[in-house]
Order: C-alpha cells, then structure tokens, then sequence
C-alpha cells in the first residue's frame, strides 16, 4: 500500500542506445527531488559493452543503483535489413521477462514507472504493478507532436507519405514536410513503420509524459500539446518539458587535443562529427576535406571508414574499423591542415570539446543530443541530418530557431559539394549571418540555464511530475 508520505522510489527504464539520456534524468531526479530512483539498463548483445561503461561512470557517482538486465540478441526476431525502432521494439520484447522480474527483486518496490519512449513496450507493467507510468521523450517537442498524431494521418492519408507534396499539418504546431518525416514514415509497409505508429498509438496511455525540451525553446509546440482543441486532444497525458537533459562532462579532461584547444582563439574552432552511427562515403568525405582546407577555419574533425566509395553523400553506419585515416583523405591534406586542423580517429570527447572556450560551433548530423549539447554551449551549427528523426532536428535548428545553417542537397540524398560546405563553414565563422546565428543561441543557452535554476521552468516541471506521480499513485492505490 502506497503511504502518502513515503518517499517517491522511481524506475527509469533505457531502450538500446537509448541509456546517456536516461541516466541524465536519473541525475535530475535525486539531486532536484527528493526521490530515490533505480535506472534499469536495456542493451542490444552488440551495444552492451558500450552501455556497461556507462553504467560504470552512473554508479560512480552513487546517485542512484543500476541494473544491467541480459543483452537482448535479436538475431532471429528481425530481418538483417531491418534497423532502428523494429530492432528497438524487438529487443524490449525479449528483456520484457527479465524487467519484470528485476523490478519485483527491488528491495523497496517503486511508486513511479518511466520508461524511455523506444521501451514503450514495458509500459503496461506498471499497471500489473498498481504503479502510475510515464513516457520519457528524449528528443524534442515536435517529434512528439508528430509520432502522436501519426495514428491520424494514417487514417487520413492514402499512399505513402513521402510522395505528398504538400506539408502535413500538425494541429497547432509547425507543418512538416515529406523530406523532413523521420525516417519510419517514409515506407508504410515497412515493419519500421508499424511500430513507430504503435508507439504514436502507446503514448497517451502513459499518465504523464516527460520531453527533452524547455517552455522557452519550443514554447508554441509545448502549448498545443496541452490544448484541448488542439493536439492534447489526442496525447490526452500532461507534458512535462524537462529539458535540457544532457551530460555536463568532465572538466578535468587533458591531453594533446586540448593542450592544442588551449592555444586556440575564443568561438574559432569547429568541431566536426557526425555520432556513434553516422558515416560519409568516401567521396563525400573527400569533398568534406576540401571544404575545411578551402574555409581556412581552424577545426577539429572525428573522422571514421567511409561507409561505400560512391553513392549517396551520408547515411546510417554500423560499424567497421578501417585503415590509417590517410588512406581516404585528400594526398597531402594532413600535413596542409596541420596548424589548424586536428584529424582524431573514431572517437573524441564531444561533450568536453563543446565546452572548451577555442570552439565555436559544430558540424553535426543533428542529433538531438547533440543539438542540446550545442544550444547548452552557445554553439552554432552546421546541419547534416543522416537517419532517423534528425532531417525534422535539422529543420527546427535552422528554420525554427535560427542557429544552424544546412546545405541544398540533402546528405543523405546526394554529394554536397566542396564549394558549398567551404560557403557553410565561413558562414559561421565570418559572415554577418554567423555573428546574428551565434547571438541567437547564446541567447537559447541563458534560456536553458534558468529553465534549470530554481523556480526555472523544467525545474518547476520535473517537481510537477514527480508530485503528480505521488498523487495518482495514491488514487490508483485506493
């Protein structure tokens, strides 16, 4: 039975690939609230090793326990070809068992369920539990809008959504267009497809719903979520804009990289990645090279093995280690580069490097994580959406908001030439353009900053949620 003065315990369930986010709520949870939490890790067989690392730096920090439930191995659930929320739902399905039992061998039972969005799967167990359930959206306030309201543009629209030509209309919120529909939407009879509308259709089951974004930074979004005549009509839960949820980094970190930082001018650094998943073939990572020798701007560039030798500029990788990284850059270009360029191989410090004083924007495939990382430091962006949801990111950053800058030709459709990539670099770095882009997100970062303070908006909200939560736990008790 549910005590009305005992001390909220929550749950915070991860999806596969899903986990830096989680645990940054976890953060937020204990040291805001007077709660105890307990995050339970969800993992692909290939993915595990990655988020045993974190769990290792989560519990370092004795904020809270972790438990690491079995590697969920899906090799016999979906088809080779078939990536992203079909694998996602896949392995919820198989840890489903393993969760359930990991929550009934918690020595105090929980008064709250948060599951990760792409862990919806696992939801209902809070009702076997007599528990209230929350959904954590860990991406913005517009792919809410739009994976919720899919359920009704599958009823209304015939054939497939990629060959409209105009907008789609969001009730309230900005229209989207075809080119910017994550990923899932663009093939209905794909399995990808089916479960990212029975996720839109899961969501306003959840008594509540917590969303990586801030009253300030999507303030007319967040509003129609929570009109009636709007799309809280079809959301039904309350929202909870607890953002920005991020990780802050060390800033202990030092070493060649940033003895080379330290010497760099203030704002003159950019920093190119394009995250864990993220490749270029390798013809656009030539024309990419050329770009940056032809900017003349200083940068620091986390190159990884091209994805094919020709093709389609970008796109989603999985993996493969491949030669010296000279072996597909321009001749010559490391040693042109050397007093203003830094080539790191596979991975780099991004949250660290972001940070740093010298950097002064980022050339990203537009993650969201990544975009907060950005906004939280006051960085410009140039826009380089791959998969997923990041092509509606990268509208937002650039049209929305006003702090990115992206080229014509979609990566992910076609080769972005060298002269445009030079135009989009010195853009940020020199033109008028970069100085009004760069005084727009500084003003997003002191948002960001109160929306956090006490009293701050996502402060106010995550306090909401967590009241919200002991009361309907009572009413659900009795």
């Amino acid at each position: 039975m549910v005590q009305s003065n005992q001390k909220p315990h929550l749950v915070l369930l991860s999806a596969p690939a899903h986990l830096q986010p989680v645990i940054e709520l976890g953060k937020r949870l204990v040291t805001c609230q007077d709660v105890k939490a307990t995050i339970i890790v969800a993992s692909f067989v290939q993915s595990a090793p990655a988020e045993s690392r974190m769990v290792q730096a989560a519990l370092a920090t004795k904020l809270f326990d972790v438990i690491h439930l079995p590697p969920a191995d899906i090799s016999n659930l979906v088809e080779p070809g078939d990536k992203g929320i079909t694998s996602l739902s896949a392995a919820m399905h198989v840890v489903k068992p393993d969760f359930q039992a990991a929550i009934l061998g918690l020595e105090t039972l929980p008064t709250a369920l948060v599951v990760h969005v792409f862990a919806i799967e696992c939801l209902g167990i809070a009702d076997e539990l007599k528990i209230p359930k929350y959904v954590f959206v860990s991406t913005n306030a517009w792919f809410l809008a739009t994976i919720v309201y899919t359920p009704v543009l599958d009823k209304e629209v015939e054939g497939e959504y990629a060959d409209k030509k105009e907008p789609f209309a969001l009730p309230g919120c900005s229209s989207i267009r075809a080119e910017d529909l994550p990923d899932p939407m663009l093939l209905r009879t794909k399995a990808n497809y089916r479960e990212y509308l029975k996720i839109g259709m899961e969501i306003p089951k959840a008594d509540g719903i917590l969303v990586n974004s801030w009253e300030e930074l999507q303030p007319k979004t967040l509003a129609s979520l929570r009109d009636g005549n709007l799309l809280a009509g079809v959301v039904k839960a309350p929202i909870f804009p607890v953002g920005p949820i991020n990780s802050e980094g060390s800033s202990a970190l030092k070493n060649e990289l940033f003895d080379w930082l330290d010497k760099q001018p203030t704002d003159s650094v950019l920093y190119i990645s394009f995250g864990s998943m993220g490749g270029l073939s390798l013809e656009q990572m030539l024309e990419l090279a050329w770009g940056l020798e032809l900017s003349q701007q200083r940068f620091i560039w986390v190159v990884c093995p091209p994805i094919e030798k020709s093709g389609s500029g970008s796109g989603p990788k999985f993996g493969n280690i491949g030669d010296d990284v000279s072996s597909y850059l321009p001749e010559g270009f490391i040693s042109r580069i050397r007093d203003r360029g830094v080539i790191v191989p596979q991975w780099a410090p991004q949250v660290e490097i972001l940070s740093h004083p010298s950097c002064g924007g980022f050339f990203t495939h537009c993650g969201w994580n990544s975009a907060i990382e950005c906004i939280t430091n006051g960085l410009p962006m140039i826009a380089w959406p791959l998969y997923a949801e990041q092509r509606m990111n990268a509208t937002l950053l650039t049209e929305e908001m006003g702090i990115a800058v992206r080229s014509e030709t979609l990566p992910s459709k076609g080769i972005v030439g060298r002269e445009e990539i030079e135009k989009m670099v010195r853009k940020i770095f020199v033109d008028e353009g970069g100085r009004q882009m760069r005084a727009r997100v500084k003003e997003l970062k002191l948002s960001a900053e109160k929306a956090w303070s006490n009293d701050g908006s996502s402060y106010d909200a995550l306090a909401k949620m967590v009241k919200h939560s002991q009361k309907k736990a009572i009413a659900i008790d009795v």
